[in-house]
């Protein structure tokens, strides 16, 4: 854990135990504690405490020799969502979406290089990778994340992009500096994003933003499906427009929503 450009406000035992939460990636959901220490270069005594400290809270539980996380972690991420009040705005229009593709369909947002799901009403099919709230993609190779690169300034996607994803995943479009420019070009030209199996095979997804009350892109909505059932032409001419106008619904909620003050006087 680099710790050069911190202040002097910055509070290391905090970080560490972030860290800890971290180290439990896909794969391997039950750690011991020499493999927490070696993957968060903590020493034995501090990954120790912090694993009892997260047992005691409840964050954590010991499971076949070592420690597992429980889900009342899923409760830090949804504090994020509830915080926001962009579910309970976006819910509705994503389960009528749903209801008329028969695709699943996600909301998801860009932290650093990857994107992160905040909202999902999903189908019951066998796709390629697991998605849930809190999921996160390398956000070039997705259309949601494509959307929302897009909506950046063109420098600012360099130095997104440079950051080194946290997924985990190896995407299967690895393109050149020329290629990336050209593809967000097209993305902000025509307003939305397709993927087709660029993050992995069998994945499909068109996505368009989502826009608060002064235009600015603030989270992308998206239709996935299964390349074997859903062509490119399909996803472009039968989903898209119906994706269009449940963004457009979402935005103009989102705008009313932040427009209501939120604070009750006694």
């Amino acid at each position: 854990m680099a710790r050069g450009d911190t202040g002097p406000d910055f509070i290391e035992a905090l970080a560490r135990g972030l860290e800890v939460i971290r180290a439990f990636q896909p794969g391997r959901p039950v750690m011991t504690l020499t493999e927490v220490a070696t993957a968060t270069g903590l020493a034995r005594p501090t990954a120790r405490r912090i694993l009892l400290t997260l047992t005691e809270m409840g964050y954590a539980r010991t499971e076949r020799g070592g420690f597992a996380l429980t889900p009342r972690v899923l409760e830090l991420g949804v504090s994020y969502v509830r915080s926001m009040g962009l579910w309970e705005v976006a819910r509705p229009h994503l389960e009528r979406l749903v209801a008329t593709t028969s695709e699943s369909c996600s909301i998801a947002q860009l932290d650093g290089s990857d994107i992160v799901y905040v909202a999902r009403v999903a189908v019951p099919k066998i796709v390629t990778l697991s998605v849930q709230i809190g999921t996160r993609f390398p956000a070039l190779q997705t259309s949601l994340g494509k959307v929302l690169l897009a909506a950046l300034p063109p420098a600012e996607v360099d130095l997104v992009l440079a950051e080194p994803s946290r997924s985990g995943i190896e995407p299967r479009w690895r393109p050149s500096a020329g290629e990336r420019e050209a593809a967000l070009r097209a993305v902000r030209a025509r307003g939305w994003a397709v993927t087709d199996e660029e993050l992995a095979l069998g994945i499909r997804s068109v996505a368009a933003p989502l826009r608060d009350g002064l235009g600015n892109v603030i989270a992308a909505v998206n239709v996935n499906a299964h390349a074997a059932e859903t062509t490119v032409e399909k996803l472009t001419e039968e989903h898209l427009p119906v994706l269009l106008s449940t963004a457009a619904a979402i935005s103009a909620d989102w705008a009313l929503y932040e427009a209501v003050p939120h604070v009750t006087a006694s």
